[in-house]
Order: structure tokens, then C-alpha cells, then sequence
């Protein structure tokens, strides 16, 4: 890839300069972030929380263990990894958005949840964390937003241990074309309307949209993932690969 090829990057469908993507995907969250639960089970018509235990049933978190839950937004799979690690152990909420972070830390503490847990605002591209550090790192439906998903790998690879577990959660591609056409009309048609009725902002959902569309399919994270130096790197697809949960080991 050239150097004026790394200089922009997609914001949604649009050609953005990447210097530019970090501050408009601020923004969206920024919107969004007050009506982020409600919208999440209106969107995924509460399957999303099946996906999230998918995540967790794949993690292998025993008590004692340090997690990092990175993009970990209004902090769902942060309270399951809380109750399990314990007392002894760690988890780091870390988000790049404030507003996001603001809101999981109160909706957390309100479920007496605390002592183990942690807030960073971080930039997953640049992690503030020691090499070899956590045992387990999951990043459920951020990737996509993230600019250079190269680097924020890379990032996450270097802070895990060895025998740690990297998870990405995110939305895929259809395996069947009429899912596939299904869940574009639902995307471009009912998506957009219904953040525009329950989050009075259907621009950011329209965005949503897109962003799903233009990130690799599981084939190429995969890759991606491989190419940052994890290993035995496979891929779960879940509701016929509207998500994929990808799982990949440093040794």
C-alpha cells in the first residue's frame, strides 16, 4: 500500500482522510452513547446478547485472570468478565469515546460492580499497556471502527500474554444471498428510521450501516489476524455470519 493510499481511509461508504476518521467516529458515539443499550437490542431484536455469551463461553477466563474489554462501550461483557475473574483478578474497560466510557462506568457501578474493574480512554492502534500483560483481550463490534486495523492488532498481539486469547466480535457477511439481501434492506431501510425514532440521529445508524459493510470479511480478518502474529486463528459464524466471532492465540 502507497503512502497516499494510507492517507485516507473509509468513513462509512464515504473516502475520508484518515486523520479525519478518528474525530467523525467520535462523533457518532458521542450521539449515540446515552441510547446505546436500547438501540443494541432494537437493532439485533436482543440477539445480541446471545452473541456476547457466544464471546464469553469462548473466552476460557478463569478467576485470578487479567482482561482487557477493548471498545467495551457501555461495558456488557466487562460486568461478566468482572463476576468471573474475581476479586484477584483485572479487567480494564478501555473505549477511545469518553461518552461511551461515562456511560458503562455508571451503568456498572449501579449494578455494584467496581472493585475489579478499571477505566482507560485508550486508542486500540496504541494501547497504554506493558507487553505480555493481559490473558485475555476482546473487542466486540469496535474493529470496524477502528482506522488502522493492521496496528490495532498488532497492539492488542503485543499486550498479551503468552497463551493469551485475543476474541473479536463483530458483524461479518451472510453466508446465504437471501440473508444477504435480507439484512441489506433491513440495514439501509429499517436501521436508519428506527435510530432516527429512538436516538433522534439516523445518520449515525446510516453510518453504522455502512461501516459493517466495508469491513473484511471473516476470510480476510482472519488473515489480518495471522498476519499480527496470533495463532490457530479460527472463526465462529454466528446467525449466518451477520457475526463472526474470531478467536486467535499468542504463543
Amino acid at each position: 500500500m502507497s503512502e497516499q493510499d494510507k492517507s485516507t481511509t473509509h468513513f462509512g461508504y464515504k473516502t475520508v482522510e484518515a486523520n479525519e476518521k478518528e474525530q467523525m467516529v467520535a462523533s457518532v458515539f458521542h450521539s449515540v452513547a446515552a441510547k446505546y443499550d436500547i438501540m443494541n437490542d432494537l437493532m439485533s431484536f436482543g440477539i445480541h446478547r446471545l452473541w456476547k455469551r457466544f464471546t464469553i463461553d469462548c473466552s476460557g477466563v478463569r478467576k485470578g485472570q487479567k482482561v482487557l474489554d477493548l471498545a467495551g462501550g457501555t461495558g456488557d461483557l466487562t460486568a461478566k468478565f468482572s463476576r468471573i475473574v474475581g476479586e484477584t483478578g483485572q479487567v480494564v474497560l478501555a473505549d477511545i469515546n469518553d461518552s461511551m466510557l461515562k456511560v458503562g462506568r455508571d451503568k456498572l457501578r449501579n449494578k455494584g460492580l467496581g472493585n475489579n474493574i478499571s477505566y482507560v480512554q485508550a486508542n486500540a492502534e496504541a494501547l497504554p499497556f506493558p507487553d505480555n500483560h493481559f490473558d485475555l483481550i476482546t473487542i466486540a463490534f469496535g474493529l470496524r471502527n477502528v482506522t488502522d486495523k493492521d496496528k490495532a492488532l498488532a497492539s492488542m498481539q503485543r499486550v498479551l500474554k503468552p497463551g493469551g486469547r485475543l476474541l473479536v466480535l463483530e458483524f461479518s457477511k451472510p453466508q446465504h444471498e437471501i440473508m444477504n439481501k435480507l439484512y441489506d434492506f433491513y440495514s439501509f431501510n429499517i436501521l436508519p428510521k428506527v435510530g432516527s425514532l429512538v436516538a433522534q440521529d439516523g445518520d449515525s445508524y446510516k453510518y453504522l450501516a455502512e461501516s459493517i459493510r466495508m469491513h473484511p470479511d471473516q476470510e480476510t480478518l482472519k488473515g489480518m489476524m495471522e498476519q499480527a502474529g496470533l495463532e490457530q486463528v479460527e472463526y465462529f459464524n454466528l446467525t449466518d455470519g451477520i457475526v463472526a466471532l474470531h478467536r486467535g492465540f499468542k504463543f
